[in-house]
């Protein structure tokens, strides 16, 4: 029975018995973590022969003849952007390779369009006054996170199963001159999992913003993190092009859950205009990434192709952690009406959205009894959900049995916030 439809003696006995099993939990000092999506131990084990793919024996030079442990070449080696560029599905010259963390590179050309302007436009961002960017939400807290670092006022826009709500995006991007850009994560989007349809990816394309110096952040940082098989997504920067928006998209993506997180490689996509107008400062604030690790993820992957099929490794891994999550809630949740949550088919995350008004207490009770969770409000700009109803749930990092222990606390916390806030 739903708990809503309870009586409330009923619901008071039954809150009762939870709190007699959360205390018993207290008393076992778990320390259990479920708050960010972080590769577990066996996830990096797979690309440990990185760690040897460069040496002396084998050489240090990249197809080009450059050797890779000198200065130079300030974009990346060949190869590296040859893998960058079938995976994104643009030309090599239209990439840059960076270091380890697309986030640095989404930070830095935030930062260029502050104090220097975007190709095209007339002033500096900066300069402007009130500059704002819309939001898709639920979404990731370190995109809003930049934005309000920079001072940047934020839109929340709701997110539908097929990707923002288009018919809202239209409407600001088209209205208002103020709006600089949008973020964007079109592949298992972070946190609900869903993917950007056809016509979506079409609808960015197609965009005719009030603003000519508007941007859209397509951080694909998940472009090839499929659970149950490879699929391709429709490629906004060709059909950029098709509607003369060719400078609409700035694409981001890297190696960091591919490899080894803190230590893979990333890269930038975007028109020849927005590459040059990032080159022309970047080349002043650096002589270059590290070449060696790019190499070292050239040799051992050697294609797109190879980087795909590797990843196939990984949803063998997360796969199972996934599954064991939707399946606790689907046994201990769903029967009593106290939540809804997503079922992605690939990414990090999971998002929950549990009874209004609850979601804080959700997480207050996890973090009393041993399991850290995202905090509550992080998937919305400024740390403010209205409804206070969405968690973030991250299942990577935990083995499987942590994670059944961890969900299954979880479980009992919803309940009993759910539990108090009826009876309330």
């Amino acid at each position: 029975m739903y708990y809503c439809e309870m009586k409330k003696e009923e619901l008071s006995a039954l809150y009762s018995e939870l709190c007699a099993k959360f205390e018993e939990i207290k008393s076992k000092g778990l320390k259990l973590d479920m708050s960010r999506g972080k590769p577990g131990a066996d996830q990096l084990c797979l690309t440990d022969g990185l760690l040897t793919a460069v040496s002396a024996e084998s050489g240090v030079k990249a197809a080009n003849g450059l050797d890779c442990r000198n200065y130079g070449v300030l974009d990346g080696i060949p190869e590296a952007k040859q893998i960058f560029a079938d995976i994104l599905g643009v030309p090599t010259e239209n990439v840059i390779v960076g270091g380890s963390s697309s986030l640095n590179l989404m930070y830095d050309e935030i930062s260029r369009a502050m104090l220097f302007g975007v190709a095209g436009g007339e002033k500096p961002w900066g300069a402007q006054g009130k500059i704002k960017f819309l939001c898709p939400v639920p979404g990731y807290d370190r995109h809003f996170a930049i934005c309000e670092l920079m001072g940047i006022e934020m839109i929340n826009v709701p997110m539908t199963e097929n990707g923002p709500d288009m018919d809202v995006v239209e409407r600001y991007v088209e209205s208002d001159g103020s709006i600089k850009g949008i973020w964007c994560v079109p592949k298992y989007a972070n946190p609900d999992g869903c993917v950007y349809s056809d016509e979506t990816v079409r609808r960015f394309a197609a965009l005719k913003p009030k603003a000519k110096d508007f941007r859209i952040f397509w951080d694909n940082a998940y472009v090839v993190h499929d659970l149950y098989g490879y699929k391709p997504l429709a490629n906004l920067f060709e059909l950029a092009k098709e509607y003369g928006n060719e400078n609409l998209p700035i694409m981001f993506t890297s190696t960091s859950k591919i490899s080894h997180a803190g230590s893979g490689i990333s890269a930038m996509a975007a028109s020849s205009a927005n590459i040059a107008k990032t080159k022309k400062s970047m080349g002043i604030q650096t002589i270059g990434f590290d070449k060696i690790n790019q190499l070292r993820h050239a040799r051992y992957f050697g294609n797109a192709e190879n980087v795909i099929k590797h990843m196939e490794k990984h949803a063998d891994i997360l796969r199972p952690k996934f599954e064991a999550v939707l399946t606790a809630f689907e046994k201990e949740l769903k029967p009593i009406g106290v939540a809804t949550w997503s079922k992605p088919k690939g990414g990090y995350f999971i998002s929950l959205n549990v009874v209004k008004g609850c979601a804080k207490r959700v997480y207050e009770l996890a973090k009393e009894a041993g399991v850290t969770l995202t905090p509550a409000g992080a998937p919305y700009p400024y740390g403010i959900d209205p409804e206070d109803e969405n968690l973030r749930i991250a299942p990577s990092f935990p083995p499987v049995s942590e994670l059944s222990d961890a969900v299954a606390v979880l479980c009992l916390c919803v309940k009993m916030a759910a539990a108090e806030k009826y009876l309330a």
